[in-house]
């Protein structure tokens, strides 16, 4: 009962504590309001090495998404939204980000609602179409549901936070969460609850050319069949360099889930769920990540810049008897007025989107899995 107690204090000083920072900063700022609205349509071709009818058809080109912008600000309170829709096979529609945010100054925001959390190389921890390992265990562009403080210096950055839960689409008493989101969270029998987010960046080198960090992330897992809170943690150290046309990323992370499942299930794995599906991932892993790009601008009819690229991950599992899994991404970006066109070469082994065994390739995984490859060129128009 104590337990139960302190926890509704505590929903209620956070909820307290948003409406008390955005009545007291609502009093600021421009007369008028403001609104952008932005967006973007994407196509996409791929060829899969482990898909033998696409094969003979020589591939598959379609819808990938399309997508509305919002920014707005008014008062003094902004507003930032981005809602996406994907074919159903893909999840449909989902909210990517929306987000209300105040600032103090020039140096220090808040933002409450689904933001992005302050964990790792931000925005991406890759260059690519696929992005990296780091986004197939909800540890790369995760947005979650909380308030976020944020300082920017001229030699340091930091980001504290708070997530109640990721997106909660149910609100039922014992609702599994929707897979029918942009970022992947665990999923299944278990919530994420109650997460603590920390994020320091220390920059260094001419114009701040080098950035060096450490994440922290703990929160709660809470299991709807036995109504115990497990937790989860993750840990990462980054680096990435801006130097002239080049940019480098390097992260070492290492991940922990410890759930309070009933006895019937699995402790080494858990599930987890975006684009309208769900699998499993180990809960326990490190996970190093290093990727390079090289920009070279041009002039070819519309085309101003092309970025070439190379993105490696991999993922070492700690549970005996879990093979591990890896990825590799090479390919260019090619920039043309606002249309951006990815061809990628996208390689994995025991990755649940790169052949395999979709349900358990970043769990479990199969120590006869063979390295399968995806051919993918994305075109998008962004407005």
């Amino acid at each position: 009962m104590t337990k139960i107690i302190m926890r509704l204090q505590f929903s209620k000083t956070c909820a307290f504590s948003i409406v008390a920072f955005l009545f007291l900063f609502s009093v600021k700022a421009q007369d008028k309001p403001e609104i952008k609205i932005g967006g973007a349509l994407r196509f996409n071709y791929n060829l899969s090495s482990w898909k033998d009818g696409q094969k003979k058809r020589g591939g598959d080109f379609g819808y990938d998404m399309f997508r509305v912008n919002a920014k707005g600000a008014y008062k003094g309170i902004q507003l930032n939204a981005e809602y996406r829709y994907y074919s159903e096979g893909f999840g449909g529609g989902m909210l990517k980000q929306g987000w209300l945010g105040y600032n103090f100054n020039e140096r220090d925001q808040i933002q409450v609602g689904l933001t992005q959390v302050p964990f790792g190389i931000q925005q991406y921890n890759s260059h690519n179409w696929f992005f990296n390992l780091t986004y197939y265990v909800g540890l790369e562009d995760d947005h979650d549901m909380g308030i976020k403080y944020m300082h920017t210096s001229n030699r340091f950055e930091y980001q504290l936070a708070f997530f109640k839960n990721a997106e909660e689409l149910g609100f039922g008493n014992n609702s599994e969460v929707s897979p029918n989101r942009y970022s992947y969270d665990v999923a299944g029998r278990n919530k994420e609850i109650n997460q603590f987010n920390g994020k320091f960046v220390y920059k260094f080198g001419k114009k701040s050319a080098s950035r060096l960090g450490v994440s922290l992330q703990y929160g709660g897992l809470y299991n709807l069949d036995t109504e115990e809170v497990g937790n989860h943690s993750a840990v990462a150290a980054h680096y990435e360099l801006n130097k002239g046309k080049w940019n480098v990323k390097a992260q070492f992370i290492t991940a922990a889930h410890n759930p309070e499942n009933a006895d019937s299930e699995d402790r080494a794995v858990v599930t987890m769920a975006a684009y309208g599906a769900p699998y499993q991932v180990a809960a326990d892993f490190n996970m190093y990540s290093l990727g390079i790009s090289r920009n070279i601008p041009v002039k070819l009819g519309p085309v101003s810049n092309l970025q070439f690229y190379n993105d490696f991950a991999y993922m070492e599992k700690k549970a005996a008897g879990f093979t591990d899994s890896y990825m590799n991404v090479t390919g260019v970006l090619v920039s043309a007025g606002n249309v951006y066109t990815y061809f990628d070469y996208a390689a994995g082994y025991n990755h649940s989107w790169l052949g395999g065994n979709f349900v358990d390739d970043f769990a479990k995984g199969n120590p006869n899995a063979v390295w399968e490859a995806r051919f993918n060129i994305n075109i998008g128009y962004y407005f």
